[in-house]
C-alpha cells in the first residue's frame, strides 16, 4: 500500500480532542495520524521511534507545557508544528511566542463546543497540515468535511477597468502573506523608517488575533501597526493589519486613500483575502502602488497582483529560499504577476528604494 504523503502526530491532553483530530485528518487519503500523545512525554517516545512529517501541538497541559517542549524540538529535530490550542485573545501574546519559537501555523481550538467547532473547521485542519508539511524549519536556540467552494475576488469588488488611467497620488505599499508570514512580517516592519509610504497587509490569521499581533509588532517597530478600521485614512509611517474575519480594501476619496472593511464570503477561501486587497489597490492606486507577496500555501494572491502589475503598479514576489512555504510567490511568479522576486531581507530596501524613485518623479 502506497505510504500517505503526510504523517501526522498529535499531542493533546484531551482524549476527546485528539479523537476528532484524527478523525479530520484520516478523512483525507495523503494524510496518516503517525500516533498520538496525552502529554509531551508520550510525544518524546513516540519521535525516538519514529519522526513525523508535522506535530500538532497544545499549548496547556500537565507535567510539560508544551511551549516548552516546542521549544525543545526546535533546538533538538526542527519539524513543522502547528498550535491548536484553546489560546483567547488575552493570551495571544503566547501564541506570538509560540511563532518566534518555530511554530508555524494556528488553529484555534474554542473552549466553548470544541468538538463541532474543530469539525467546522476540518478543511482549514487539513489544508495547514499539508502546507505544513512542506514548510521549510531551521533550529532554534532552546469545518466541514466537504470541499468549500472557491471564490475569485468578484464576490467582494468587480475586476478593474484596464483603461481607467488612475492620476499621481501618494504611494501606497500593500503586502499579502499567509504561513510563516507572522515572524516575516516583523523581520520587515521593525527596520521600516518612520517616513515610509502607509502599508496595508492582509496576513491570514483567525479572527479575534489580529489586533493583539499588531499591538505586537507595534512595540518593536519605529513605524505606527494597527489593526485596520473601516474608514480611517491610510498615513505614512503606519502600517495596518487587516482584521480576521473581514476583507480589508484601499479605497480613494479625492487623491487621499482610505480602508474600508467589509463582509462578504472567503475569496480563494480566505477572509481577508489578499486577492480583494490586491484588487482594490489596482483599481484606486495603479500605479502609485508597490505590491508584494510572500511566503504562504496556496494561490491566494496571485491574481490580485497581476491585475495590479497590468495598471502599471510595481510588483514583487518573495523568493523560494526565504520563504517558509512558497505557494502563493510561486503561483504569482507563474502568472507573470511579479515583476521582481526578491528575498525576504530585500524587501525593506525595496520599499524604500520605490519610494525615492517616486520622490524623484514627482520632482522633476
Amino acid at each position: 500500500m502506497r505510504r500517505p504523503s503526510v504523517r501526522v502526530l498529535i499531542v493533546d491532553d484531551s482524549a476527546s480532542v485528539r479523537e476528532v483530530l484524527t478523525r479530520i485528518l484520516s478523512e483525507d487519503p495523503g494524510i496518516e495520524v503517525m500516533a498520538t500523545a496525552s502529554d509531551p512525554f508520550v510525544a518524546a517516545r513516540h519521535l525516538k521511534e519514529e519522526i513525523p512529517d508535522v506535530i500538532i501541538l497544545d499549548i496547556e497541559m500537565p507535567r510539560m507545557d508544551g511551549m516548552t517542549f516546542l521549544r525543545k524540538i526546535m533546538a533538538q529535530r526542527p519539524i513543522p508544528v502547528i498550535i491548536c490550542s484553546t489560546l483567547t485573545e488575552q493570551g495571544s501574546d503566547l501564541m506570538f511566542e509560540a511563532f518566534e519559537a518555530g511554530a508555524v501555523d494556528i488553529v484555534p481550538k474554542p473552549r466553548v463546543d470544541t468538538r463541532k467547532a474543530l469539525l467546522e473547521a476540518s478543511t482549514k485542519l487539513r489544508d495547514a497540515v499539508k502546507s505544513a508539511a512542506g514548510a521549510k524549519v531551521r533550529p532554534r536556540s532552546a469545518r466541514r468535511a466537504t470541499t468549500e467552494a472557491k471564490l475569485t475576488a468578484d464576490a467582494i469588488i468587480p475586476p478593474p477597468v484596464l483603461s481607467r488611467v488612475r492620476p499621481q497620488t501618494e504611494r501606497i505599499v500593500c503586502i499579502g502573506v499567509s504561513t510563516g508570514g507572522t515572524e516575516s512580517l516583523r523581520e520587515i516592519l521593525e527596520v521600516l523608517p518612520s517616513d515610509t509610504p502607509g502599508i496595508l497587509i492582509v496576513q491570514h490569521m483567525p479572527q479575534g488575533f489580529t489586533a493583539a499581533f499588531a499591538k505586537r509588532l507595534d512595540r518593536l517597530c519605529e513605524i505606527k501597526v494597527k489593526e485596520a478600521e473601516d474608514g480611517e485614512p491610510v498615513l505614512a509611517g503606519h502600517a495596518y493589519i487587516a482584521p480576521g474575519g473581514r476583507h480589508t480594501l484601499l479605497q480613494r476619496i479625492g487623491i487621499r486613500y482610505h480602508i474600508a472593511i467589509k463582509d462578504g464570503p472567503p475569496v480563494s477561501r480566505h477572509r481577508p483575502s489578499v486577492d480583494v486587497l490586491f484588487r482594490s489597490a489596482a483599481q484606486h492606486a495603479g500605479r502609485n502602488a508597490l505590491g508584494i507577496i510572500m511566503t504562504g500555501m496556496g494561490d491566494d494572491g496571485a491574481k490580485g497582483l497581476l491585475e495590479m502589475r497590468k495598471l502599471g503598479a510595481a510588483t514583487c514576489a518573495q523568493d523560494e529560499d526565504s520563504c517558509v512555504v512558497f505557494g502563493m510567490p510561486r503561483e504569482a511568479i507563474a502568472c507573470g504577476a511579479a515583476r521582481k522576486i526578491i528575498p525576504l531581507s530585500n524587501i525593506p530596501k525595496e520599499i524604500m528604494l520605490w519610494q525615492r524613485a517616486g520622490l524623484v518623479a514627482a520632482a522633476e
